[in-house]
Parts: C-alpha cells; sequence; structure tokens
C-alpha cells in the first residue's frame, strides 16, 4: 500500500501556482490538495502546472459554505463537483451539507455527490468538518449506518473541538467511523480548538499521542482492507488557525513550517510503502 503526502493550498493561496508547486516538490511532497478555479483555463493551468512536476492532484470543494440557502447551496455543490471532477484527481475532498439541513436535505446533496462523481469516475470523500453534516459524531453516525459506501475524510481534530475533548469517552463512536476513513486530514486539535500551536511543543504531547493513535488504527485498516494507497495531508493552517498574539498580531508558529514538519514525521513513522497483511 502507498503512502502518499500531499500539501495543502490552504494558507499559501497568496503565491503564484509556480512558486508554490516549485515549493511543495522542494519539501518532498507527493501532491497537492486544493480548490480548482471554476475558470476552466485557469484550473487546466493549475492541473497541468501539477502534472508536469510530477505531483498527484486531490481536488476540493468547500465553498458551499458561503451558501447557506438550501437550494442555492445544492446548485453551488453540483457546480464546484462538476468542476473538481473534470480535472480527473484522486478524487474530490468535499465540504458537504450543513448541520442544521433536515436529514433529508443531507442526504439530498451526498446523494448528489454520489451521482456527479460516478459519472466522472471520481470518488467523492467528504470531509469530517464543524458546521458540517458531520460536524458531530452524533451528526454523522446515523448517515454511516444508511449510506454503506459514504467515504470519509478523516479530520478528528474538528470532533476535538466540538466534542470538548480527546474523544477518549468515544470508543464505540471511533471504532464505527474508522473503518469509512479513506483519507486524512493530519491536523492536530485539542478540546478547546482544532488546532494546537506547535505539535511538537511537550504540552500538547497528549494530543498529538491521540491523533496519531486515530492515523494508526485508520492506516492499518486500509491495509488491512486491502487498499492501493493510503493519502494524508498535513493541514496546519493560516490565522485565525494559527494563533496570534494579541494587538500586534505576531504569528505563535508557521503552518507551512508545521505541515512539512509534520510530513516528516509521518513518513518517519509509515514510510512510502507498507506490505499487504497476510
Amino acid at each position: 500500500m502507498q503512502i502518499l503526502i500531499f500539501a495543502p493550498h490552504w494558507g499559501s493561496n497568496a503565491l503564484a501556482p509556480e512558486v508554490f508547486i516549485e515549493r511543495v516538490a522542494a519539501a518532498g511532497f507527493d501532491g497537492i490538495e486544493m480548490s480548482l478555479p471554476l475558470d476552466a483555463a485557469l484550473r487546466d493551468d493549475w492541473v497541468a502546472r501539477i502534472a508536469g512536476a510530477g505531483l498527484q492532484l486531490i481536488a476540493q470543494q468547500w465553498e458551499t459554505v458561503f451558501h447557506p440557502a438550501f437550494e442555492e447551496h445544492r446548485a453551488a455543490l453540483a457546480r464546484y463537483l462538476e468542476n473538481a471532477c473534470a480535472a480527473r484527481p484522486l478524487f474530490v475532498n468535499s465540504h458537504t451539507g450543513r448541520d442544521f439541513y433536515t436529514r433529508e436535505q443531507n442526504l439530498a446533496l451526498l446523494a448528489l455527490a454520489a451521482e456527479v462523481g460516478a459519472a466522472h469516475g471520481v470518488p467523492v470523500l467528504h470531509e469530517i468538518h464543524r458546521s458540517r453534516f458531520s460536524g458531530h459524531p452524533m451528526l454523522l453516525l446515523p448517515y454511516l449506518r444508511e449510506l454503506p459506501d459514504l467515504a470519509l475524510t478523516a479530520d478528528l481534530s474538528h470532533w476535538c473541538c466540538a466534542c470538548e475533548s480527546l474523544l477518549e469517552d468515544q470508543p464505540d463512536t471511533l471504532a464505527e467511523t474508522i473503518p469509512r476513513v479513506a483519507h486524512i486530514h493530519a491536523r492536530v486539535g485539542h478540546a478547546q480548538g482544532p488546532q494546537v500551536s506547535d505539535f511538537r511543543a511537550p504540552e500538547w504531547a497528549d494530543a498529538l499521542a491521540a491523533h496519531l493513535g486515530w492515523w494508526d488504527r485508520i492506516v492499518a485498516r486500509r491495509k488491512a482492507d486491502g487498499a492501493d494507497r493510503m493519502t494524508i495531508t498535513p493541514e496546519f493552517g493560516p490565522p485565525p488557525y494559527t494563533q496570534a498574539l494579541p494587538y500586534s498580531g505576531a504569528l505563535l508558529s508557521d503552518a507551512w513550517e508545521l505541515n512539512v514538519a509534520m510530513l516528516d514525521l509521518l513518513r518517519a513513522r509509515y514510510g512510502r510503502e507498507q506490505l499487504r497483511l497476510n
């Protein structure tokens, strides 16, 4: 099973494509995870540049959060997913639905995502994320039970924040969720927020250990299921995810540097390829 690690475009949006792509390749990432422009020419330019650098692509859609009214949200989801799938990425990571939509509305959006993905032959994964249909374990679990093919991106830092814990009191929740995870967002959160200041600092050792334990279980489950690859994106984000000092606004850490440090940790932990289990 290949272990592929991707660089997030989030936080580097101000860089020119060629500058960002060179930065990603120099750091040793296998690819880029990003939201692609809706303009087809700009989208195709990004895709060509990424492929030309020998990198792979995971497409994102998160912009539907700006469309809270359901019908507008549904139309936006179709538009963004069609655009993402047209790029022929490994898969699309989607921020789907909202935590205040009805069950029927979120099911309609999940069905739409499955339909668009199937039409293009591109898998659509749904990210565990605050304010989406998956923003809390008790919101997500009914959908997992009803939709056996629903595949997830695990960003469990969001559940730490939503549940005000490191999920130590929810072993059954994790046991039901982990088998459905096909992609990891490797950001370390804590009980009061979705991002620690620096995952290497001793004060965050418990939070890091919890996340590493979840990621180990996900990687092991993917391998046991015979998956060809496991994809991971370190995703420490810019302000306000990166904390800043009051008044001066001086940042406590550098998100890109943390993402490269997490890449190094993951490479040391998982390598580039794991043998299948017998």
